[in-house]
């Protein structure tokens, strides 16, 4: 462009100079002498005066459209665009999807139990093929409450930190979630059930994460979460939640997983809190599966079914080991659980591990309208006995609506709900040294109504319940049955940031040993996200 306006500012003049030198031949000159010699020159004279009248236009055109650049750059400058199409954005807060690296192969469509979002739309109805997307429904699938997006689109609004490129690459990104919880009780850190969840009044930091994920061969890829937390003396406890490879490109649908990783047993388990639509564990998933969820090292398997709808098979085996297997190998607080002295054994055979299998089924019942219901089991012995086993059952259901004329996944109604039994028996104690061995059936479930009633807004209310079966013997706090009614509004400023209010109210039920109370607690949660955070289960 540039060229072009020299080029033409330097003819320009030329031209303009031979205009002025032509005219004075023509005013000045005698009467010709040939009569046909005066048309001759005026017909020059007018042809170049044409030629400098449209090389003038043409300047007039090229420096307009040179000011029209120039304020384009210096407003892409002011706003920090590019000027280059920019990727559309999802998941609410919570998880914007990574993207791999250019050159990068392409990601397997699903991580751990589940299916996440990817940055190709799914079909607008229809379903899906054996194997595919279980629901066209963008923004269900996606980490956090909804897609919160200026183009209402479904990606990115920005990328991950990558490191390396290629085949070989590396997403980072960092998470940040904080309370500040009041409560009529002073031990708070006993209402509320989960490792994760506001544990004291005031100030709460219980779980900032660091997540990589990326590319490791063309055969496998790896995930990592790296949890930092601060008890209630500030003191900091760094735990590495999940960190675990899993196969890519395996025949008949067919997926590989092995390391730590959460169980792939009910909804909620398999997520990380800043994916949760509430700021606490529900009731049920605290006491039978743990405060810090059914999670260990182990390895899995999972099979996608050659059916016309979404259909997988999950089974898996873990240690079970320690408080993540807080159900089972569980040496529980100075060796005791539930009361029992237990016997933190090393495993004796693979009766001693965890068996998990899951089987989860999603339908859209319309574009707009999708359902997914699953069903769980967890199984192994438990640190109370020599021979003290434990099994727990679950089913869960999710219903989501989102309106088809929707603006970055607003409006929707989600309707969640979990149920779970668990058979537990409680041994003597390690050499028997407990009276009475006791065998405990214990069911509990949540269910919670989620309503984004407008773009960033989102209205929830949950109802828990655990029926603990009564014990002459023991008055362990987790065995009181409660529950629970809470009510929050969460406000998405993008998918990078929450702010969320929260109200609780606690029944817990007199038992044996134990009194009935009423507590009431209320949680300000905020969160920031730094880079593009993994999408977790659908």
């Amino acid at each position: 462009m540039k060229k072009i306006i020299l080029v033409t500012l330097a003819i320009l003049p030329v031209a303009a100079v031979s205009a002025q030198e032509a005219t004075p031949v023509l005013t000045s000159s005698p009467a010709p002498t040939v009569s046909n010699a005066t048309p001759v020159r005026a017909a020059d004279v007018e042809a170049l005066r044409e030629q400098v009248q449209s090389l003038t236009e043409t300047v007039k055109t090229l420096q307009q459209q040179v000011k029209d650049q120039q304020a384009a750059l210096e407003k892409a400058n002011l706003t920090g665009e590019s000027g280059l199409p920019q990727n559309p954005e999802p998941s609410p807060i919570a998880a914007a999807e990574n993207s791999p690296a250019p050159g990068a192969p392409p990601r397997f469509p699903t991580e751990d139990t589940s299916v996440v979002s990817s940055t190709t739309a799914p079909p607008v109805s229809g379903s899906p093929a054996p194997g595919g997307f279980p629901t066209t429904d963008t923004s269900v699938v996606t980490s956090a409450p909804e897609t919160i997006s200026s183009t209402g689109a479904g990606a990115s609004l920005t990328q991950p930190i990558t490191i390396g490129g290629g085949r070989n690459y590396m997403n980072i990104s960092f998470d940040g979630l904080f309370a500040l919880a009041y409560s009529s009780a002073r031990d708070l850190n006993h209402i509320e059930v989960g490792d994760h969840d506001p544990q004291q009044r005031g100030f709460n930091a219980r779980n900032t994460e660091l997540a990589f994920d990326g590319a490791v061969d063309p055969y496998f890829e790896g995930f990592a979460n790296i949890v930092f937390k601060l008890d209630n003396d500030n003191e900091t406890d760094v735990e590495v939640e999940e960190a675990f490879m899993q196969t890519t490109s395996l025949p008949y649908n067919l997926q590989l997983k092995a390391g730590q990783f959460f169980a792939a047993f009910g909804r909620l388990n398999p997520t990380h809190p800043h994916t949760w639509d509430f700021a606490d564990t529900p009731l049920v998933n605290g006491l039978f599966l743990g405060p810090d969820g059914l999670r260990g090292v182990g390895a899995q398997t999972s099979w996608t079914l050659p059916l016309p709808w979404y259909s997988q098979l999950i089974f898996a085996s873990q240690n079970g080991r320690g408080s993540t297997g807080f159900s089972f190998r569980n040496p529980g607080d100075d060796g005791m659980f539930f009361d029992r002295i237990t016997t933190d054994r090393e495993a004796r055979g693979l009766q001693d591990f965890v068996w998990i299998p899951r089987w989860e089924n999603s339908i859209d019942l319309s574009p707009t309208q999708v359902v997914l219901a699953g069903v769980s089991g967890a199984f192994g012995s438990n640190e109370t006995g020599a021979n003290s086993r434990t099994q727990i059952y679950g089913a869960d259901f999710l219903y989501k609506w989102k309106s088809s004329h929707a603006e970055g996944g607003f409006p929707f109604v989600k309707w969640q709900t979990e149920i779970m039994y668990r058979r537990f028996q409680a041994g003597r104690g390690a050499d028997e040294s407990f009276p009475v061995a006791e065998t405990f059936h214990d069911w509990g479930l949540y269910s919670q109504v989620l309503w984004g009633f407008k773009k960033g807004w989102v209205a929830g209310i949950r109802g828990d319940y655990v029926d603990m079966q009564d014990s002459k013997f023991t008055d362990d706090l987790d065995r009181q049955s409660r529950c629970r009614l809470s009510a929050n509004l969460t406000w998405y400023p993008t998918e990078f940031s929450k702010i969320r209010l929260q109200y609780n109210q606690d029944f817990l039920e007199e038992n044996f040993f134990l009194s009935g109370r009423q507590v009431e607690s209320v949680f300000l949660q905020w969160e920031f996200i730094l880079g593009a955070h993994g999408a977790h289960k659908f």
